[in-house]
């Protein structure tokens, strides 16, 4: 037993250097003070978790086929989609915000814009009581501000390539 628990605590990750590291941190609060700046100038609730989860992605691992644009942004939008279907057709259930969830999954991975955070957003739609255009002007403006910023910040050195380009 106690040798397969190493498999639960093996670091997958490659170690990276630490000015990097810094680098995704600061880059990452930009992106939610410039979200957070939205929210004050428009009254929109701007500050939705799944954004910090797409922090994580866009700053820390940019070269993921998760964290490229076409992903962040599509899937945003496809889980505004049925979330706001779900919370449209049955709101306040909680298992149709759970069957959301699994249906945005579902077609992100078909379309191929898979993005795991987006994947909270049909939850934000049934507890968060949001009406759909709400949601989309969340959503829409939020994915694409930080797509905005994480094009910027990774112009800055040590430079990495994003979005990735087909070669």
């Amino acid at each position: 037993m106690r040798h397969h628990i190493k498999y639960f605590v093996r670091r997958h990750e490659p170690r990276g250097q630490a000015h990097h590291h810094l680098k995704s941190a600061i880059g990452a609060i930009t992106a939610m003070v410039a979200v957070g700046l939205l929210a004050v100038c428009t009254g929109l609730p701007m500050l939705i978790a799944p954004f910090g989860a797409s922090a994580v992605l866009l700053f820390g691992q940019p070269k993921s086929p998760l964290s490229q644009p076409a992903n962040v942004i599509g899937g945003y939008l496809l889980a505004a989609t049925i979330g706001s279907m779900a919370a449209f057709f049955f709101p306040s259930l909680w298992l149709a915000g759970a069957i959301a969830v699994g249906i945005t999954i579902g077609l992100m991975l078909i379309l191929r814009v898979t993005h795991p955070p987006a994947g909270a957003v049909p939850i934000v739609a049934i507890a968060s009581h949001f009406d759909a255009p709400v949601l989309f002007e969340v959503v829409s403006a939020g994915s694409v501000l930080l797509v905005m910023i994480a094009v910027l910040h990774h112009l800055i050195p040590p430079r990495q390539q994003y979005p990735l380009r087909a070669d």
